[in-house]
C-alpha cells in the first residue's frame, strides 16, 4: 500500500504528520470517489514528486477513470485559478475585481463528475494554494448544494497534511543530498 510507504518515509521529528496521514486518509468518512478525487489533486498541488508518485497510484486504482481525469482536471484549473483570484484579492486597487478574467474554465461547468465532488477538489487545492476568494466560492457552492461542514474540513485536513509530508519529504532529500 503506497500510503504506508509514504507514512514510512516520513521522518522521526514529524511523526505527528505520520499519525495524521495514517488517520486522515486511512479512516476517512468521505465515500472514495471524494476521498482519492481529493488525495491526488492535492498530491498534484503539493507539487512533491515523492507525494505524488506514492499517492498517485492508489487514488488511480481508487478511481474510475472520469473521477481520476477530473481530479487532476481540479489541480490544473486551480493551479490557474487560484493565482489570478489571489491576485485580484490582494492587489490594493479595486478596480481589478470588477475586470473580466477572460481565462477558460469549462472544465468547472462540466467536469465529467458530480459537481459536488469536484467542488470538493477544488476546494482543497485552494487550500494548498493559499487562495481565500476561491475557498468562499467552492465553500458555498458546496454548502448550497448540502454538504456538511464536517465533509469540507476534512477536504481541508487531507490538503494540510498532504501539503506538509510533501513540504517535509521534499527538504528531507534536499537536506540529503
Amino acid at each position: 500500500m503506497a500510503l504506508d510507504e509514504l507514512k514510512a518515509a516520513v521522518p522521526d521529528f514529524a511523526k505527528d504528520l505520520k499519525l495524521n496521514l495514517g488517520s486522515v486518509i486511512g479512516n476517512s468518512t468521505l465515500p472514495q470517489q471524494q476521498l482519492w478525487g481529493t488525495v491526488l489533486a492535492c498530491a498534484i498541488a503539493s507539487r512533491s514528486p515523492k507525494v505524488l508518485k506514492e499517492l498517485e497510484p492508489e487514488a488511480q486504482a481508487n478511481l474510475k477513470p472520469e473521477a481520476y481525469q477530473a481530479a487532476k482536471s481540479a489541480a490544473a484549473i486551480m493551479a490557474m485559478n487560484n493565482v489570478f483570484y489571489r491576485t485580484r484579492h490582494l492587489l490594493s486597487d479595486p478596480e481589478y475585481g470588477t475586470m473580466r478574467a477572460g481565462l477558460r474554465m469549462n472544465v468547472i461547468g462540466n467536469p465529467g463528475v458530480e459537481k459536488v465532488d469536484f467542488e470538493l477538489w477544488s476546494l482543497a487545492v485552494s487550500a494548498i494554494n493559499g487562495c481565500g476568494q476561491c475557498l468562499d466560492s467552492h465553500e458555498q457552492v458546496l454548502r448550497k448544494a448540502g454538504v456538511e461542514r464536517e465533509t469540507i474540513l476534512e477536504a481541508v485536513k487531507i490538503a494540510s497534511i498532504i501539503q506538509a509530508v510533501g513540504v517535509t519529504l521534499d527538504a528531507e532529500a534536499v537536506l540529503a543530498e
